[in-house]
């Protein structure tokens, strides 16, 4: 391979719009840095932050629809193509509670001390540390947020500084109600500066506290801020919180002041040697290289964006995917901004969109070795399953648990829905939610108890929801909802979408595998539902209802979730339906352009062994100017909505087509990609228990294997399938021809 890929971003100019900010995080609190050495501006999130929602809080509640479900069910089954459209309480749509940024960080320079020459200044983010820098002369600002104790870390060095620090909260869409107040206090131990804002109507507030360590110079207040001047380095440690009544800004103070005591070296080093080991660690578990030229790897990533077909550029997406995933994931999993946000008035409420989005950016996590990111899905969903069981009960008058479609990361219960969007009538978020679960299971070799016990959740409601049958005596969903498309010919509530049937069957054979004293009632249930049907097209069709006719231009594709990520239909051991569906991606559109569209398209190509399809799906993102200078991507082409969908799902695309696994199968280069003939992808962890490394040539692949159980797998390879039998502690190297 060629020199070592780079693992960080730069840029030659400070960032003028807060998307193209330099991104640091915990999965906690977030930072977005400018690096604009005359005003230097920090964002600050936190995952907590959601601006209270208006109106009756009874519209935050799952709707009580279970006394009508029976009478909705005859409808639909009878025929009825619009039944499901009244199927409601009638509300008014409600968005989820909407995520907001707290406030800015603004370091500022008086007239008379600003930089007016910016030659030879540079701001860099390193992926391996966290740490954003911005230089220049021989002035730096450092900034990186810990996860060892959870505070945004900002050390500014350089002689003679003289600087105005402030706390602001005049971020784009700020509501002009909310109440804001400010505090700055001098102590022996340093300055505390602290803005509380409290939001329009409610007796909910965020407060921010900013500690400010001053070495040499003076400082004084200058409210609502302090004035620096003469020093040689200014350390600023700063938290937030969401609360109600006052919080105790003189301890949050004192808590970031214990953050400096017993250090054996300087305060920043001491923070950052603590941090290093929890956030390096993870990155470096995983990594690309595509032999890219070298000069191109030194360009900044601005310039490397107008280069869509570099190798420089893919494996810098790469790992800014795997960087900005990681920094994202810790209380929560990523919102669909991530954890950042520099906007009031953030896109969809930037939720937790969980019919497609959530898992799309997670969908490396198993794979590329991000336990960190299942861990915070987990902790999502475990929080949220009492809400989940309220959703049950509600709707369909059911035991267990029914996910929601959308979740500010307070509730869980379904709300958002409305007639055109019926997604309180969808039944598979359950399935699709805990599906990287229990991938994470496999990897590690072991049930955890809580995904064993929610399996367990969405089996019961299956027994209680799956009571109708057809006249061939097969169950049926009744009503089901393919998210977010309809048919050609019937409204959005219809029977027996692709995607429920396939988590149904799913769900109940997975709680069976994790719980055996109930494995044969649940199978047998699983086993009574109906297959998937085949169109006239020859494309597996969306819904499996006879009569319901297929919209193909969706940015969906929820009807091959059989494909992927389940393996219920894979080209080894269902031909026939691989080819259907197959035939259902070749038919499918792209609609509105949306980059999760187009990687949602390349995951299942990929399984699918059509790397040509992975080609042309990656290229409409790289050649669809999705990308800020951050490496954070947008929703749409030309950079139109903030968005974390394609940034955290490239590298699942990147893996998916070079190897994949499941309990018992090894594939690899499934769905090799002619741009880049050579390769190497280093620290992948398969569903069987071994670690794995892959180089490949124009002339074939190795594959180093290395595993932690003994176990007997398939493998595919471009010259067909062998059976291996591994034992654990013994590297098993693999050898491959090109086709």
């Amino acid at each position: 391979m060629s020199a070592t890929p780079v693992h960080g971003t730069w840029e030659p100019r400070p960032a003028a719009r807060w998307e193209d900010a330099f991104l640091s995080g915990n999965g906690h609190h977030g930072a977005l840095v400018f690096g604009d050495p005359n005003d230097d501006r920090t964002v600050v999130t936190h995952h907590t932050l959601v601006r209270p929602g208006e109106g009756d809080d009874r519209n935050r509640l799952p709707p009580r629809l279970a006394d009508g479900l029976s009478d909705l069910q005859d409808r639909l089954l009878a025929g009825d193509p619009t039944a499901a459209e009244g199927f409601t309480d009638g509300r008014p749509l409600q968005w989820v509670q909407p995520f907001h940024p707290a406030f800015q960080v603004r370091l500022r320079r008086p007239d008379g001390h600003q930089d007016r020459d910016q030659d030879g200044y540079r701001r860099t983010v390193d992926f391996a540390t966290g740490v954003t820098e911005a230089t220049r002369a021989d002035r730096t600002s450092r900034v990186f947020v810990s996860r060892a104790d959870d505070v945004i870390v900002q050390h500014v060095t350089g002689p003679g500084l003289t600087l105005d620090v402030s706390l602001d909260h005049r971020l784009p869409g700020a509501p002009t109600g909310l109440g804001v107040g400010h505090g700055a206090v001098l102590t022996p131990e340093g300055a505390l500066l602290s803005l509380r804002a409290r939001y329009p109507g409610s007796d909910l507030a965020c407060t921010g506290v900013t500690l400010v360590a001053v070495t040499g110079g003076r400082t004084a207040l200058s409210p609502p801020g302090l004035h620096i001047e003469g020093a040689r380095s200014v350390l600023l440690l700063t938290r937030v919180r969401r609360h109600t009544g006052e919080l105790d800004v003189v301890a949050e103070g004192r808590a970031l002041r214990d953050l400096l005591d017993g250090a054996p070296g300087t305060p920043y080093d001491d923070l950052l040697a603590r941090h290093l080991p929890l956030h390096r660690t993870a990155y470096e578990r995983v990594t690309l290289d595509l032999a890219a030229d070298p000069d191109e790897r030194a360009l900044p990533g601005s310039e490397l964006l107008d280069r869509p077909r570099s190798a420089a550029l893919l494996e810098r997406l790469f790992a800014a995917g795997r960087y900005h995933l990681l920094s994202s994931s810790g209380l929560f999993p990523p919102r669909l901004t991530g954890l950042w946000t520099g906007d009031w008035d953030t896109a969809w409420s930037g939720a937790f969109t969980n019919d497609a989005n959530l898992n799309l950016q997670t969908a490396s996590a198993a794979a590329a070795a991000l336990p960190e990111v299942t861990e915070a899905l987990a902790a999502l969903i475990r929080r949220q399953l009492p809400d989940w069981r309220d959703n049950a009960r509600a709707v369909f008058g059911a035991r267990g648990v029914v996910a929601p479609a959308h979740s500010d990361g307070e509730s869980g219960h379904s709300y958002h829905f409305s007639r055109e969007y019926p997604l309180h009538l969808w039944t598979a978020g359950a399935d699709w939610l805990l599906k990287p679960l229990v991938d994470h299971d496999d990897t590690r070799g072991e049930h955890d108890p809580h995904t064993a016990a929610a399996l367990a959740e969405v089996a019961l409601f299956y027994e209680d929801f799956l009571t109708r049958t057809d006249s061939e005596g097969r169950l049926v969903v009744v009503p089901s909802y393919s998210p977010e498309n309809r048919p050609a010919n019937a409204s959005w509530g219809t029977v027996n979408a692709a995607m429920d049937l396939s988590a149904a069957r799913h769900a109940l054979r997975t709680a069976a595998a994790y719980h055996p004293e109930h494995a044969d009632r649940w199978r047998a249930l699983a086993d009574r539902l109906p297959p998937h049907r085949i169109n006239a097209d020859g494309a597996l069709a969306e819904w499996a209802r006879p009569g319901l006719e297929d919209s193909y231009d969706h940015r969906h594709l929820s009807h091959l979730y059989g494909v992927w990520p389940l393996d219920e239909i894979t080209p080894y051991d269902t031909p026939d339906l691989a080819a259907a569906a197959h035939r259902a991606l070749e038919l499918r559109g792209a609609e509105n352009d949306s980059a999760h569209g187009h990687l949602h398209h390349a995951l299942i190509a990929a399984r699918l062994r059509d790397g040509e399809r992975v080609t042309h799906a990656l290229g409409q993102v790289l050649d669809g100017d999705f990308f800020h200078a951050s490496l954070m991507s947008a929703h749409y082409p030309h950079r139109h909505v903030y968005n974390a969908d394609a940034a955290h799902t490239l590298p699942a695309v990147l893996i998916e087509a070079l190897v994949q696994s499941t309990p018992d199968r090894l594939v690899l280069l499934p769905a090799p990609l002619p741009a880049y003939p050579s390769g190497e992808l280093r620290g992948i962890r398969t569903r069987f228990g071994a670690s794995l490394d892959l180089t490949w040539t124009p002339d074939g692949a190795t594959a180093v294997l290395r595993p932690t159980r003994t176990h007997r797998i398939d493998l595919w390879t471009s010259a067909g399938a062998e059976q291996l039998d591994l034992v654990a502690g013994e590297d098993r190297v693999l050898t491959t021809k090109a086709r």
